[in-house]
């Protein structure tokens, strides 16, 4: 099983997609990473989803990687007695921190953290932003504050504070529970919420000790501001537009889009787009072309990967919409735009042996008839730096660890397959040949470019190329040892 695209497609589960055959159709559909929301579903629900994934993988002898959504500090006010009131603008609404029933004049907020960063000005949005309260006086324990943008505030809605940093760490408890279960588990890939700054990011690596990689959610204001270190930070990221769209003019968040995703690129780290990307079709067999645009928009500029959330968890059309985002993938990397577009967006970055060698596969590939690049890789580095070269050719990844290959399935173009361990050179280009013939990549009489690092299963040594053809008799003798 090949894709005919290189954007790769993360799909979440949830209700909609809780059984072996909507899972193995929704893999089979286009879906690459599957997304286990760990706000919704208790331990057992996702252990038995990890389970059904792992047998899908099994039984079509694919990696499939994994990636577990850590839920972050949820800010809510607190309950009011008659469930709900009505705020209107210009009318005074105080948050505190009285254990009282609210009513229209107060609420609890349980939150002292939010309390000690508030300042005259700060702006607070309740239910997703529907709610605007503007701070005219705080303390320690309160904020008095003027409705702004009136709207009905019921039970435990959310708050967000958009232009404050809060002292809070990206990891609840409920997180630090969830983390360790879920790398006991045995997911590739954590996906950390709530990220302000770049120690928010060591603090979940620390915790997870290598048994993951860590991608950071960049969905509030402060995140952007310190995108740089937080990207040095993270194995990858995910631009969550929603709540950017909550806490930002939602004017700003395109071209924020187009930075993070540009700088991700030239980084050599994945990036995924998410979040109301095919919305319509959580009830609808179609999306709307508006939509169907938003998804062309992040596979030209690029992104690795794009998200469906509640379209494949809780929908009624999960497996369309998944096949409606791989539809729509394909049609966009075959327009010739497309190449100009990522061409000239390339990143040129040559600081390395291994920057060297992966520009020249590319430029080689390009220039002559070649069918693929074939890459060897113990940590999946010298694949990322493949894939950060958009190459029109197609790229094969190959390694020996199971689980490097189902970490490099979210990054662009790569077709991971696992191979026994190679200790020469040419058994890899041997090795290279018969897969790009088995996975239809090529023919006998094709060549491709084979990229490795001498000596072999070293992490970090990239520095030999071979153009080589894809017939075993016509492999020379003299190939390096």
């Amino acid at each position: 099983m090949r894709r005919l695209r290189k954007v790769k497609i993360v799909a979440t589960l949830g209700p909609a997609s809780n059984d072996y055959a909507t899972i193995r159709a929704l893999f089979e559909a286009g879906a690459d990473v599957f997304r286990l929301n760990m706000s919704h579903g208790d331990h057992d629900e996702i252990r038995k989803r990890h389970e059904i994934i792992r047998k899908v993988e099994s039984d079509l002898n694919r990696p499939i990687a994994i990636l577990a959504d850590l839920q972050g500090p949820k800010l809510r006010v607190g309950t009011f007695a008659n469930g709900e009131e009505e705020l209107v603008p210009g009318a005074k609404f105080r948050l505190d921190l009285d254990e009282a029933a609210g009513d229209v004049s107060r609420v609890r907020l349980p939150h002292r953290e939010i309390f000690e960063a508030l300042e005259v000005g700060s702006s607070l949005l309740v239910n997703d932003g529907k709610i605007r309260l503007t701070v005219e006086e705080c303390g320690k324990d309160y904020a008095n504050c003027v409705v702004v943008v009136g709207g009905t505030i019921s039970n435990r809605k959310g708050v967000n504070v958009p232009d404050v940093l809060l002292p809070l760490a990206a990891l609840s408890e409920k997180d630090r529970k969830d983390l360790e279960f879920v790398c006991e588990l045995g997911v590739d890939w954590l996906a950390l919420s709530f990220v302000q700054r770049p120690e928010d990011v060591w603090e979940a690596r620390e915790l997870a000790k290598g048994r993951a990689a860590i991608l950071s959610k960049i969905e509030k204001p402060a995140a952007v501001k310190a995108y740089a270190e937080i990207l040095k930070a993270s194995d990858g990221i995910m631009v969550a537009r929603g709540d950017l769209g909550v806490e930002l003019p939602v004017q700003n968040v395109p071209p924020i889009q187009k930075r993070l995703v540009r700088a991700a690129r030239a980084a050599a780290k994945p990036v995924i787009v998410a979040t109301q990307m095919l919305e319509s079709m959580i009830d609808s067999p179609v999306p709307t072309r508006a939509e169907v645009s938003d998804v062309a928009t992040a596979i030209y500029e690029g992104a690795d990967a794009v998200m469906l959330s509640a379209e494949s968890a809780a929908g009624s059309y999960p497996i369309e919409a998944v096949t409606t985002m791989n539809n729509v993938a394909i049609e966009v990397e075959s327009d010739p735009t497309y190449l100009e577009v990522i061409e000239a967006s390339r990143t040129v970055k040559r600081e390395t042996v291994a920057d060297g060698i992966v520009a020249a596969a590319r430029e080689i590939a390009e220039a002559t008839d070649i069918k693929a690049i074939c890459c060897f890789t113990q940590s999946g580095t010298t694949a990322a730096l493949v894939a950060r070269e958009r190459p029109r050719v197609s790229i094969i990844a190959m390694t020996s660890l199971v689980g490097t290959a189902r970490r490099m399935s979210l990054t662009w173009g790569l077709h991971c397959v696992v191979t026994g361990e190679v200790d020469r050179f040419k058994t890899a280009v041997l090795n290279a040949a018969k897969t790009a013939r088995d996975y239809g990549f090529a023919t006998v009489t094709d060549q491709i470019v084979v990229t490795a690092g001498v000596p072999f299963n070293v992490p970090g040594t990239t520095n030999i190329l071979r153009v080589a053809p894809c017939d075993e008799r016509l492999i020379s003798r003299s190939d390096p040892e």
